[in-house]
């Protein structure tokens, strides 16, 4: 039973990580949160990480991979890139950091298999993942192979938001209790502002979107 057993989560400090560490919470015994450091221009999304480890009450720990970000050309790491507002056509949007989540998902391995941990939790989602390769279940599928034949261990990676959009991603946050936490203490948006954001950048369009829609449907609910 997952409940008898410990989760490392990949916190970002953002709404999607938040999300999946209070479902961590509600679903495993123990729960780590593993952040990382990588280049991004807003890296205060770290500070928030800690402080929401330290609200939930599980072990918090960052790591500094900055090789991560100085690899890719890209609007996140490089100050020199203007930001895509919108998806271009034909790819990725230049928000994209290349092997970022094949990064983050191989250290929290290795992280996990040296504490003994073999469930990992991540807050990809293919309903609404703007473009980013990475965000795909039949990468983590993969990856998850992989990873298993590279340490010869089994590893379970967990992705509670692959199959749900934005709208659903709140109401899961409300549902687990922690709706206030994850609208004002998180930054899930690009430019580092905290809680609703700047308004402009493609994470916090998504999230604003999928925040109005889920509060208008709840305010629908309760007057019917």
């Amino acid at each position: 039973m997952m409940k008898e057993e410990t989760a490392l989560v990949v916190f970002s400090g953002g709404q999607d990580s938040t999300t999946c560490l209070f479902w961590a919470k509600k679903n495993f015994k123990r729960v780590v949160a593993l952040s990382f450091v990588y280049g991004q221009k807003h890296v205060k999304e770290v500070e928030l990480a800690r402080a929401i480890a330290g609200k939930a009450g599980v072990a918090w720990d960052c790591m500094d991979v900055p090789l991560i970000g100085a690899l890719g050309h890209n609007s996140l790491t490089d100050t020199s890139v203007k930001m895509d507002e919108e998806k271009p056509e034909g790819g990725p949007p230049n928000t994209f950091v290349p092997g970022r989540n094949l990064f983050f998902l191989s250290i929290a391995a290795v992280y996990a298999r040296e504490r003994g941990i073999r469930h990992l939790v991540t807050g990809v989602s293919q309903t609404d993942f703007s473009g980013y390769p990475d965000c795909r279940d039949s990468f983590i599928k993969s990856l998850n192979v992989t990873l298993n034949l590279a340490m010869d261990d089994q590893f379970v990676i967990h992705t509670p938001l692959m199959w749900i959009d934005k709208c659903q991603t709140w109401a899961l946050a409300d549902e687990l209790g922690v709706l206030d936490i994850v609208r004002h203490d998180t930054m899930t948006c690009y430019n580092g502002v905290q809680g609703d954001g700047c308004g402009h950048c493609p994470a916090c369009k998504l999230r604003n979107e999928g925040l109005h829609k889920y509060l208008e449907e709840k305010e629908r609910n309760i007057h019917q």
